[in-house]
């Protein structure tokens, strides 16, 4: 079967760079990646580029936005679009590459993503509630197969606001068409996952991630902008800020990796149970 797309997709720390890299030597292809943190620029320890590891090979939807911009799904599903018509038309094949379970099916799924505007009178509304009284009612509104949609409280407001607009309004299908595509997923157990992801979260912090969230913080970032990009950037901003000692932050966060990538597995078992067909490889 010819396919539009092969997508290697898999949990932090599978391997899945490194694998999709050796891939696309082979196919001549390019790489598009599905993460939803590595378009900021200045990002780069916390969210894993290692642009060293593509070693030669073309990369797109990397490096796209400024640090600080928020970057939605809408956007990545139209800046994706362009960017593989990009490769196909130069008769090149691509390769998706990620994490993110939601911005794989976006990409390669017929996926209907409304542009929803900002509603600051909800917003407001909204701030009065408790987190858990804010879960039970996007509950309500929509099946959630992830629980990043209230990593923090910003982006459980922002998931009610766009599930409350969706219920108000009539919308159109989107335009997109899905991809034939083949999804090739990294295999990994989860002690070594976890194992993996410790000796990672050690590295960066040695290669200078705690430095690299400070010159953030210097440059005009809030801490309130890049505690909503969760993870590293939520843990090391709290740890410059005092609210966490350094040994708190550097447990908690591993912690943290540890459940976003069991998440992560979630994701991509909803998927096979949708009907996609993921072919598992051990690296």
């Amino acid at each position: 079967m010819k396919y539009d797309l092969t997508c290697v997709l898999g949990p932090t720390a599978s391997g899945k760079t490194k694998y999709a890299v050796a891939m696309a030597k082979e196919m001549g292809a390019e790489i598009l990646s599905a993460d939803s943190r590595q378009v900021y620029c200045g990002m780069d320890i916390g969210t894993g580029k290692d642009l060293d590891d593509y070693d030669g090979v073309p990369y797109h939807l990397i490096d796209i936005v400024p640090a600080g911009e928020k970057y939605d799904i809408h956007r990545y599903q139209k800046d994706f679009r362009i960017a593989y018509q990009d490769i196909i038309s130069r008769g090149k094949p691509a390769i998706l590459c990620g994490g993110s379970g939601l911005y794989i099916e976006a990409a390669t799924r017929d996926y209907h993503l409304p542009e929803v505007p900002p509603n600051f009178e909800l917003r407001a509304e909204l701030e009065r509630d408790s987190d858990d009284a804010l879960i039970a009612r996007l509950a309500s509104l929509k099946q959630l197969h992830n629980s990043t949609d209230f990593d923090t409280r910003k982006r459980l407001i922002r998931a009610l606001e766009i599930a409350l607009y969706e219920r108000e309004h009539n919308l159109e299908r989107s335009d997109f068409k899905p991809l034939n595509t083949h999804y090739i997923g990294i295999d990994v157990s989860r002690e070594e996952r976890n194992a993996r992801i410790d000796l990672r979260l050690d590295a960066r912090l040695k290669e200078g991630l705690v430095e690299e969230v400070q010159a953030l913080l210097d440059s005009g970032i809030s801490a309130e902008n890049l505690i909503y990009y969760g993870l590293e950037y939520k843990f090391v901003t709290l740890n410059i800020t005092g609210h966490l000692s350094y040994e708190d932050m550097r447990n908690q966060l591993a912690t943290a990796i540890h459940q976003f990538a069991k998440r992560q597995m979630t994701w991509f078992r909803g998927m096979e149970r949708r009907g996609i067909m993921i072919e598992w490889v051990k690296v």
